[in-house]
């Protein structure tokens, strides 16, 4: 079936049908709804080479990933977040433009993009306090949407982010409700936004306990297995050693449970230890009962909410920048336990 045939059978102009299916704002709810419910009754697929020459549109969307020796995109939770964010490309035939540059290349990247006309918009990732990529974007015109956000950036932009600072006072409280008052912070590199909240986080459950920040007790490095083992060596190795750790991510948990068993310890028995983003595809927190106890936000989720609104931003760019901000929510699992000494 073809346009006009779909067109025909909806008694609408192929015009309108082709607006409806495209999420062009002037058509109204109710038409666009008969038209998407038609469609999937009539297993109907737009002719994406049509669009492109009716529209001008190029129906793909960016991802530009710079690649050096430190940055956090190299990691699962990327992968996660392009497959809820290419399921939403898929449903609404877009395709999805991966281009991995040199990070001093990365503002070129997004300027050829622009100038080819390769894609309609892109999504920003791994975003930094005073990030120039959102600059670049308004200045090119190029449509976007962040995941996670710049906070010194004062002026609205679009973005897709987990309440970070809000997630990690409650996991710091959390440990400080079972006793444990010397907790180690291993987070992400601290040039990242992500990562300031959640150190803020941190801090602000110690300072409403009355307890004050052991720099010692902190640690800032790329989110790997190894990042993890050896700063939760290094911290367990103190006079006055934690009791507790707190780290950014699944993969830092692992190396921290790996520095616990060096030491002939067991996790939630003698060391507790809460980790974040535990609702990965390919890295599962145990089945039936957690291993660890995280603060989980589906990063799946994310990818998916970030594409609609980047999609909506390509067809109606005029829209104020839209915003949301995901919660995590906390689950218990076996690595956490009342503090044996504090």
């Amino acid at each position: 079936m073809n346009l006009k045939e779909l067109a025909t059978r909806l008694g609408l102009s192929p015009t309108t049908v082709s607006r409806a299916l495209n999420g062009y704002p002037e058509v109204n709810e109710t038409t666009r709804e008969r038209v998407m419910a038609a469609a999937r009754r009539y297993n109907y697929r737009p002719n994406t080479r049509a669009i492109r020459l009716a529209t001008g549109r190029a129906m793909a969307v960016g991802h530009v990933i710079p690649i050096a020796s430190r940055h956090e995109i190299v990691n699962p939770i990327f992968a996660d977040f392009i497959a809820g964010a290419g399921e939403i490309y898929s449903r609404h035939d877009h395709d999805l433009l991966l281009s991995v540059v040199p990070d001093e290349d990365e503002h070129d990247a997004y300027r050829a993009l622009k100038s080819k006309g390769n894609v309609d918009g892109v999504i920003v990732h791994g975003p930094t306090l005073a990030d120039p990529r959102i600059a670049l974007l308004r200045e090119i015109g190029m449509p976007f949407v962040v995941h996670g956000r710049a906070s010194e950036i004062a002026a609205p932009y679009p973005w897709v982010d987990v309440n970070n600072r809000r997630a990690f006072r409650r996991a710091t409280e959390f440990l400080l409700d079972l006793g444990h008052r010397r907790i180690g912070l291993i987070n992400g590199l601290e040039f990242m936004d992500f990562a300031v909240r959640r150190r803020s986080g941190y801090l602000d459950a110690l300072a409403a306990r009355g307890l004050a920040a052991d720099p010692a007790l902190m640690a800032s490095d790329e989110m790997t297995e190894v990042s993890g083992h050896r700063a939760a060596r290094r911290m367990l190795a103190l006079p006055d050693p934690p009791t507790a750790f707190l780290a950014s991510s699944m993969i830092l948990g692992l190396g921290v449970r790996r520095a616990v068993e060096d030491r002939g310890m067991k996790l939630g028995r003698d060391i507790s230890v809460v980790i974040h983003d535990d609702d990965l595809s390919y890295m599962k927190n145990g089945e039936d009962v957690p291993i660890f106890t995280a603060t989980r936000s589906s990063v799946r989720q994310a990818g998916r909410i970030a594409a609609e609104l980047l999609l909506g931003l390509i067809v109606n760019p005029d829209v104020p920048a839209p915003t949301r901000l995901l919660e995590a929510e906390l689950i218990i699992g076996q690595s956490t336990g009342p503090a044996t000494h504090a």
